[in-house]
């Protein structure tokens, strides 16, 4: 799997909105948190913090996360970045 080295630094102002992102991709699949969790093997109590903004996001959680959406985590991070620029 290829990193690109821009989707590994996120910006603070973007970061913020990650956790969003992913709570609105997880609920418009209709799938709860646990879940989620459940099915890509992710503690309930790590994604929870996530997308309320207490915690940082790991690249392995960040991989667990994209492949539950049928993703690489750089698909992931380029519709995070593609929507998040629309918003702005």
């Amino acid at each position: 799997m290829i990193f690109h080295f821009k989707y590994i630094i996120i910006e603070k102002m973007q970061y913020e909105n990650l956790g969003k992102h992913i709570k609105y991709k997880r609920e418009s699949i209709g799938k709860t948190l646990n879940s989620f969790c459940f099915e890509n093997n992710i503690e309930p109590a790590v994604l929870s913090r996530i997308e309320n903004l207490k915690q940082d996001i790991k690249m392995k959680v960040l991989i667990k996360i994209a492949k539950g959406f049928n993703e690489t985590p750089s698909e992931f991070l380029s519709e995070f970045e593609k929507a998040n620029s629309n918003a702005s």
